[in-house]
């Protein structure tokens, strides 16, 4: 008899991500909507139902367990942790709103835990440790593993296993390590003890394993074509495992018996009963049963509903291999057997491509699927050089040409949508309504697999997408965002009208803050004749929404930690202390009046901005150098320790990418980021800045490496504003002839290559005319190049007519004279 669906339950918002099934009338589901979830059978024959939800926060529920009753929970109780990072017990016999213990410890998402017979609870966590619990109070620390412990299982009350995101398995007793097991290629995802044999690991490699406690590989399992998630033991000693590539696979002897495919893109958990069912936790948000007993089955009618959402599922062809279309066979060739489980063939059926899977429990092919992006099947468009089933045009403001939104159907459309904001420069919050217009103007395909290169959402092993805001990845917009006004059948994301009838209603633009006006009081006269002296006054760019700044760095350093491979990129412990103080003293400083700071910003803040801006993320969160920005520009005197202007320096040119290709256009990320290095530095050069150290000559260096053509009007006139603030320093406190010819060599190379920007040009020119100033008052030796700066400046009036270019040009004329 092969599995069939026994019965789906349909309760959770979002993905349930953990189960456990200790009774044949008992499940318990964890969520990312925040719940988890006690399923029961008021009788053997009834069918499951929801008996009460579990609630301790607003946080996903990541994993769940199960106590067995006692005399003070006739019924048990369930153990939950999230991202909350606590554990939370509940009494199961009297749910109440509340838990009934909750255990502090973990710091960060407690992802996995297990109990033994005896109550003992052990939980694993993304940092990096393991934990074991006894009555409801901590026992042991279990510490080793150098990245997050993704599985936890109780072996008895006093051995336990662990698996990492560090590609290890740890043997405990008690609180010490006695034996690593190495073999897995990528995380460790899941365990589960094997009878008279020793205990099986499912990991990101998409293999199981499967281990003698002394260290010995008696098999390994290969079959899913993704990650593999979870595992389960039958009472048979089958396993059961779950996976990425939206299977169940049931495991005898070393082989694949059976392939239960879902409609869903995740199989995040499996769990058994005593009776031999299986239980699934997917994406979708549903907790199927399956059953080898006829009379547990599904009504006909439900199973073959079953099977068509699971035929009627988009595939891409990376999913099951490279294909031509004129090579594939008709119909005709389902009717020769397949040689193993799982076997996916591909047949051509008029002109769409299917995916069949061999199904050796009932000697048949069933369809999983239709294969979307299949070759000849002459709907793709190209964009960029690459083929998309879909171009949008998007209308974001009227008498601006409209956007391009390219999507495949096989594409995760809140995928789709973030990068199409980013490469767009367009604000975040329009996710939602970008996804929306997505899955309106895809009606008609079938969307459902992931992207052509997919993603696990918490480890990013495969691609870049992450959630930005909480490292989640499903795929449907938010309930709670507003619906886009229908227009027509064609709906802008935006605008919510149509992009080809009526005039759309424009986004309302957002107004930059203006970063300087041009006012007089930045021209620094220099009448020599009349005994005028040059006259400092520093530009800063000091303007800043603080709490939103502060808001998307928690939302970014949340998503560092949501994945495997970039937890440890995110900031630490009392990194997020530094970082919070550091947006404290903003707050107060940026307050209207400005309110007196309660800490005072040190080296150790710098340094730990430092840390951050250092972390291979590519490309770098702007967020954290415009952090830098506001640090230097209202806490200048945190940069006063020898050598860390140095490191600084260093650093920020790191973190925007200086050395990558200058080629036009530029990406996003790093014009934006090139923008805010150069404001930091604009703020680095001010008053109660000093000149010692190397790091003055060294930005001077970076700064003449740049290739001026591929800067912007906003990376021009910040550029000047280095130069015009560093000649401000020159006035203020001598500086070493070197320094003084370096910043002028360079002002001369950008008044010889700008020719439209007439704010960079006189920015430069003012700075110019300082340095001459200064070397006059300071009675410097002569200033290097005077015949190049007689004939640069003199003829760039006819180039910039304006007044105040033919005023200083004439006053440098002077000087130089």
């Amino acid at each position: 008899m092969p599995y069939k669906l026994s019965a789906s339950l349909i309760a959770h918002s979002s993905d349930v991500r953990a189960l456990s099934s200790p009774t044949n009338d008992l499940i318990l589901s964890a969520s990312r909507d925040a719940t988890a979830i006690l399923w029961q059978k008021a009788s053997p024959d009834a069918p499951f139902a929801s008996a009460s939800v579990l609630r301790a926060g607003s946080r996903y529920v990541n994993s769940v367990a199960y106590i067995a009753p006692t005399s003070d929970a006739p019924k048990g109780y369930a153990v939950t942790g999230g991202q909350d990072t606590v554990i939370n017990v509940f009494r199961l016999d009297a749910p109440r709103h509340g838990p009934d213990f909750s255990l502090l410890g973990h710091t960060e998402n407690v992802c996995a835990l297990d109990v033994t017979s005896g109550g003992t609870i052990i939980s694993g966590s993304w940092d990096r440790t393991a934990k074991v619990w006894k009555n409801f109070a901590l026992a042991y620390d279990l510490t080793g593993h150098q990245q997050s412990v993704w599985a936890v299982l109780a072996v008895d009350e006093d051995q336990y296993l662990t698996g990492s995101a560090d590609k290890t398995i740890k043997l405990w007793q008690q609180h010490k390590a006695v034996h690593t097991y190495e073999g897995h290629r990528d995380a460790v995802r899941g365990l589960a003890v094997v009878p008279e044999v020793g205990f099986a690991s499912c990991s990101n490699d998409s293999e199981i394993r499967v281990w003698t406690f002394g260290g010995d590989l008696v098999y390994t399992l290969s079959g899913h074509t993704s990650f593999v998630y979870s595992l389960s033991v039958l009472p048979t000693g089958d396993i059961v495992s779950g996976g990425e590539d939206r299977t169940v696979r049931i495991w005898r002897d070393g082989e694949c018996m059976q392939t239960l495919v879902h409609p869903a893109i995740s199989v995040w958990a499996v769990s058994s009963m005593p009776n031999g069912d299986i239980v699934s936790g997917c994406s979708d948000g549903v907790v199927r049963v399956f059953s080898l007993s006829e009379e547990r089955w599904a009504s006909d009618a439900d199973l073959k509903e079953y099977d068509e959402k699971v035929a009627s599922t988009a595939l891409p062809s990376q999913q099951v291999g490279d294909i031509k279309k004129s090579d594939l066979p008709g119909p005709e060739a389902l009717n020769v057997p397949g040689k193993k489980p799982g076997e996916v063939k591909m047949i051509r059926n008029g002109s769409i491509v299917e995916a069949h899977q061999w199904d050796s429990a009932i000697n048949s092919w069933q369809k999983i699927g239709d294969v979307v992006d299949a070759v000849g099947q002459g709907r793709k468009q190209l964009y960029q050089g690459k083929e998309y089933d879909y171009v949008f045009d998007v209308d974001i403001e009227d008498g601006v040409p409209p956007l391009k939104l390219p999507y495949n159907v096989t594409e995760n459309p809140f995928s789709a949508a973030q990068k199409f904001l980013e490469s767009n420069d367009l604000p975040l919050t329009y996710i939602d309504e970008v996804v929306k217009f997505i899955e309106k103007n895809t009606a008609g395909a079938s969307i459902g697999t992931g992207s052509e290169e997919y993603v696990d959402p918490y480890t990013g092993s495969a691609s870049n997408y992450q959630d930005p805001y909480t490292g989640a990845s499903r795929y449907t917009a938010t309930t709670t965002s507003p619906p886009p006004a229908v227009a027509s059948q064609y709906m802008d994301p935006f605008t919510g009208a149509s992009r080809y009838s009526g005039a759309p209603q424009p986004l309302a633009p957002v107004v930059a803050a203006k970063i300087l006006p041009l006012v007089r009081t930045y021209y620094l006269a220099m009448f020599v004749a009349v005994n005028v002296a040059g006259q400092e006054k520093f530009i800063t760019f000091k303007q800043a929404n603080v709490s939103a700044m502060q808001g998307k760095l928690q939302q970014f350093d949340e998503a560092l930690r949501n994945e495997i491979s970039t937890s440890s990129l995110a900031l630490y412990p009392d990194e997020v202390t530094r970082i919070e103080e550091a947006f404290d003293y903003l707050n107060a400083a940026t307050a209207t009046p400005p309110r007196q700071p309660t800490v005072i910003l040190t080296a150790a803040h710098v340094e730990t901005i430092i840390q951050f801006l250092t972390r291979h993320l590519r490309p770098h969160p702007a967020t954290v150098i415009d952090l830098s920005r506001l640090v230097t520009g209202f806490a200048p005197e945190a940069l006063e320790v020898p050598g860390l202007k140095e490191k600084f320096v260093e650093a920020l040119f790191a973190a925007s990418e200086w050395s990558a290709s200058w080629s036009l256009p530029l990406p996003k990320p790093k014009e934006t980021n090139i923008l805010l290095l150069f404001r930091t530095l604009t703020n680095v050069f001010q008053e109660k800045i000093s000149l010692s150290g190397t790091w003055n000559r060294k930005v001077l260096e970076y700064l003449g490496q740049v290739p001026y053509s591929s800067l912007n009007k906003n990376h021009r006139i910040a550029l000047t504003t280095i130069l015009f603030n560093a000649s401000c320093v020159a006035l203020r406190t001598p500086v070493e002839k070197a320094f003084s010819d370096q910043l002028i060599i360079l002002i001369l190379q950008i008044l010889e290559s700008e020719n439209t920007d007439s704010e960079a040009t006189y920015r430069a020119l003012v700075g110019l005319g300082n340095l001459i100033y200064a070397s006059k008052v300071q009675k410097l030796p002569s200033i290097c190049q005077s015949g190049e700066i007689m004939t640069r400046v003199q003829t760039l009036t006819t180039t910039f007519p304006e007044e105040r270019v033919k005023n200083i040009t004439q006053e440098i004329v002077v000087l130089v004279s």
